[in-house]
């Protein structure tokens, strides 16, 4: 795809400063930092008009700098992961019931609304570029959590969760993709470390789910027949807090970034023009300056294939052969997949059910009040802001790099996994779960 394609030239061009997440770049890399980093392949055997035209548009990206433009991206690219469901699952099901005893319906809906999301907006956002899909996913998750907020049963909240996790799943993949091709490259660490504001989003969610849940919950031994929704309300201003923030996030987005396509996409797409006047709007609106000209990237030729249309078959294909190019990439892309795969098996094994398992060893411990199990998860949520910030250090230090970053991150995730199945007090509860997220957090 586009995308893969426009991180590789960036990283054959500065390999002495580039850091790019794996889920955006198809690359190997040994166990050192960004400044060792192993080509998967050469973009130059595939198009050597878009690796001539990418190695200059790189430059003109390091000439301007990092600008107030880029760090609004930063700042705001990271809203969308306030939108947290899975924490809403205990209430609700207390409410109204499980409508299967074999599914638990709204991690479900979650989870299959990710996929949808990333896969549609993934793949589209590589065709009719990134503009539309950053402007309008997060928009769809503020509107669709503040409807499900009113949910009246199960199966209508859970439809409510697929919806606005198809958004939250189109955010995670546009953000990252969106900031990786406006950064210069030496800038390029900000990547990994950008990841913060995933638990930064969990973390205002968790402290929410504290004052409303804990607050305005059934008492923990209630029953779907005593439970009524008057006693129930903290799940549902839940959700009109998290969608009002959302949409207020959404809106400075649209307002305060005025997102435009990035000039990586454009030159993909041989519109060279466009992507000169944007690099040209950027310098001149933050008083910087770049060398490049419309003839220097119109002199390189022509891109592949622009000459037919976006959605022609062969350009299709294209997008999805382009991952397997080499054998040396397939593989690559084969591990990276089967990598994200893994994590999204194991992450509702843990993350989803979380207030379940605070709530279930706080019970085993003396203590599962709705009070101490949400001041227990906005605590582990508080701790998990460490995670990006020790991997960002991690994978720009030699001895680790990524590969090194994600393996101890697994490893110590999972020791203290097994850990916390034989913990004996409240504080043993507390403070492991704590660590597992922050741990877990490394390796994300």
């Amino acid at each position: 795809m586009a995308s893969k394609l426009d991180s590789e030239v960036h990283m054959q061009q500065k390999e002495d400063t580039e850091a790019a997440d794996e889920f955006d770049t198809q690359y190997s890399s040994d166990n050192s930092p960004s400044g060792a980093v192993k080509e998967v392949f050469s973009v130059e055997q595939i198009d050597p008009v878009l690796a001539k035209k990418m190695a200059l548009i790189n430059d003109a990206i390091d000439s301007i700098g990092m600008t107030r433009f880029q760090w609004k991206m930063f700042v705001l690219n990271g809203f969308g992961y306030a939108v947290d469901s899975s924490i809403a699952n205990p209430a609700v099901q207390q409410e109204y019931g499980l409508p299967s005893k074999h599914v638990s319906g709204i991690p479900l809906a979650s989870q299959v609304g990710l996929l949808i999301g990333a896969a549609v907006w993934g793949f589209s956002a590589d065709i009719i570029g990134r503009k539309i899909a950053f402007n309008t996913s997060l928009f769809i998750c503020a509107v669709f959590v503040l409807i499900g907020g009113g949910m009246p049963n199960y199966v209508s909240f859970a439809a409510m969760v697929a919806i606005y996790s198809a958004g939250a799943g189109g955010n995670y993949i546009l953000d990252a993709t969106n900031f990786l091709e406006f950064i210069p490259t030496k800038w390029a660490w900000l990547l990994t470390f950008m990841s913060i504001w995933w638990p930064v989003g969990y973390t205002v969610t968790g402290l929410l789910a504290w004052g409303f849940m804990s607050n305005y919950s059934c008492d923990p031994e209630a029953t779907t027949a005593t439970c009524l929704r008057t006693d129930n309300m903290g799940w549902r201003y839940l959700h009109f807090a998290c969608g009002s923030l959302v949409l207020v996030m959404a809106l400075a987005r649209l307002f305060l970034i005025k997102m435009v396509q990035t000039p990586r996409w454009l030159i993909s797409q041989n519109r060279d023009e466009e992507a000169i006047k944007y690099l040209d709007d950027i310098a001149n609106k933050y008083e910087r300056t770049h060398n490049l000209t419309l003839a220097q990237l119109q002199n390189e030729g022509r891109v592949l294939h622009t000459e037919k249309s976006v959605w022609s078959a062969l350009r299709i294909k294209l997008h999805v052969k382009g991952l397997f190019q080499t054998r040396k990439l397939g593989w690559s892309t084969t591990v990276i997949l089967a990598n994200w795969f893994v994590i999204g098996m194991v992450t509702p094994l843990y993350v989803v059910f979380l207030p379940f398992y605070l709530a279930s060893q706080g019970a085993n411990t003396g203590d599962g009040s709705n009070y101490t199990t949400w001041r227990n998860y906005a605590v582990n949520q508080v701790a998990g802001l460490a995670g990006p910030a020790i991997a960002a250090v991690l994978v720009e230090t030699r001895w680790t790099g990524r590969r090194g970053t994600l393996a101890i991150g697994a490893l110590i995730t999972m020791v203290l996994q097994f850990g916390y199945t034989q913990i004996k007090t409240p504080a043993q509860n507390l403070g492991v779960s704590a660590a597992i997220t922050a741990a877990s957090w490394v390796a994300f």
